[in-house]
């Protein structure tokens, strides 16, 4: 893929990825947090779902790929420093999270202890198929 002039203005970390935030467009809550390197980013804006870049699997990750869980893009942001994206998106199935919830900052700090906060709206189990 040739990099557009668009991409040439982000500022991207030496390992080639910039973080990247998912906020539900139409509520403004934090989703979930992940990276994109070059080729994702261009195939979120040619596709116009969330594709983000693995770290730990080492490839291209479409959100919703395994779950039905798709990102579907209302708009994208970049900050002023040029090294973080915001994607306001709609969450397909209401769940962004590979734990069954809503958003992946479901743990709240509280008297110095983590809690889950947030309801699971589906059970994983339900939702990923086990791979053997």
């Amino acid at each position: 893929m040739s990099n557009p002039d668009w991409l040439n203005e982000i500022r991207w970390t030496a390992d080639g990825l910039i973080p990247v935030i998912a906020q539900q467009a139409e509520t403004g809550k934090i989703l979930m947090f992940a990276w994109m390197n070059s080729e994702s980013l261009q195939l979120t804006v040619q596709e116009g779902y969330a594709v983000y870049w693995s770290r730990s699997r080492n490839k291209l990750w479409r959100k919703g790929e395994e779950s039905g869980h798709r990102q579907k893009v209302v708009a994208l942001f970049m900050d002023c420093d040029e090294d973080v994206l915001l994607l306001k998106i709609e969450q397909e199935g209401g769940i962004a999270c590979h734990t069954g919830r809503e958003s992946c900052f479901y743990r709240q700090l509280i008297d110095e202890q983590w809690h889950a906060v947030e309801p699971v709206l589906k059970n994983p189990d339900a939702i990923y198929k086990k791979h053997e």
